[in-house]
């Protein structure tokens, strides 16, 4: 499991000890919801992909389940991630929870996640720096709202994470135990529950047109040229995206309505390049549709004057 770069992970007691904080560095040093989120489900799911709280000794104490679950989670379709670019978005659900756990108490705290795999053993999570804010509906539900932040620049990223992430929450119920001196890690409950939902984290692409000459006589040749290109999440820079289907689009003056006048490829390194006649004063573009792991872009228009 892959969280932001500074933060390690470790499993069983041990990694939610370290979670643990005592009062005089509290002020500095409490993790982020994201971090603590993602130890407690590395550290629930220590054999064979099964939670293992309720199983807990003396000689390894782990904290108890606690009487939450999760409904009615919303999250878009996808989100763009760039290169350098901090990216936030907000996920709502519903929280139900038993007359024993107090969701108002300072140190419970609950959020979204994302996980790319399953949760019993996710190949990257992601979560929100900040705990959800919730609104008290009923004696036992509440309604939900946190974000997912994303740092692409602090290595959370591979190309390979591109595409379909599983959605879920977590809730975490500190009793106390935060800022302990000497934390009963037995007293903390903790509950998650995964498939909830499904989005996609795609890597920002862009799209280049250039039609030259300009201006141009009627009936001869314009050339045009661009790229595309996507976030390479390994390298901090944009790459071009290779063997794609493109439009050539083209839409007259005067008016607002775009044909396509051919599809082509790009070649190995995002480069296009195709040739038309001259007919008309107008704007070309490309278009490119996108893919699962890849969005959608067009290109900013190029006008051609044609004498």
């Amino acid at each position: 499991m892959r969280i932001r770069a500074s933060v390690a992970v470790v499993t069983g007691a041990l990694a939610l000890t370290a979670l643990v904080v005592p009062a005089a560095q509290a002020a500095d040093s409490a993790p982020s919801f994201r971090d603590a989120a993602a130890k407690f489900v590395k550290a629930a799911h220590t054999t064979s992909g099964k939670a293992a709280f309720s199983a807990a000794t003396a000689a390894d104490p782990k904290p108890y389940p606690l009487n939450v679950t999760f409904s009615g989670l919303k999250i878009g379709k996808a989100y763009k991630v760039g290169t350098t670019n901090h990216v936030a978005f907000s996920v709502s659900y519903t929280l139900t929870h038993g007359a024993d756990v107090d969701i108002a108490a300072a140190d419970f705290m609950t959020g979204p996640i994302l996980y790319k795999g399953s949760l019993s053993d996710p190949a990257n999570f992601l979560g929100g720096e900040e705990p959800a804010s919730c609104t008290v509906t009923s004696s036992t539900t509440a309604t939900c709202k946190g974000n997912v932040d994303i740092y692409p620049a602090d290595g959370e990223l591979l190309n390979s994470d591109a595409g379909s992430w599983n959605a879920g929450a977590v809730a975490i119920a500190w009793n106390g135990q935060l800022n302990a001196t000497n934390p009963d890690i037995t007293k903390i409950g903790y509950a998650e529950q995964g498939g909830l939902g499904k989005t996609l984290i795609q890597r920002y692409s862009k799209l280049t047109v250039n039609a030259s000459p300009e201006p141009v006589k009627k009936g001869r040749t314009i050339t045009v040229t661009g790229k595309l290109t996507r976030a390479n999440w390994e390298t901090n820079k944009y790459a071009g995206y290779g063997n794609q289907p493109v439009k050539l689009q083209f839409r007259k003056k005067g008016t607002s309505t775009w044909a396509t006048l051919k599809t082509i490829q790009t070649d190995a390194t995002g480069n296009l390049k195709t040739t038309v006649k001259a007919s008309a004063d107008g704007y070309f573009r490309y278009s490119f549709a996108g893919t699962s792991t890849t969005p959608a872009v067009n290109a900013t228009a190029d006008f051609v004057d044609v004498q």
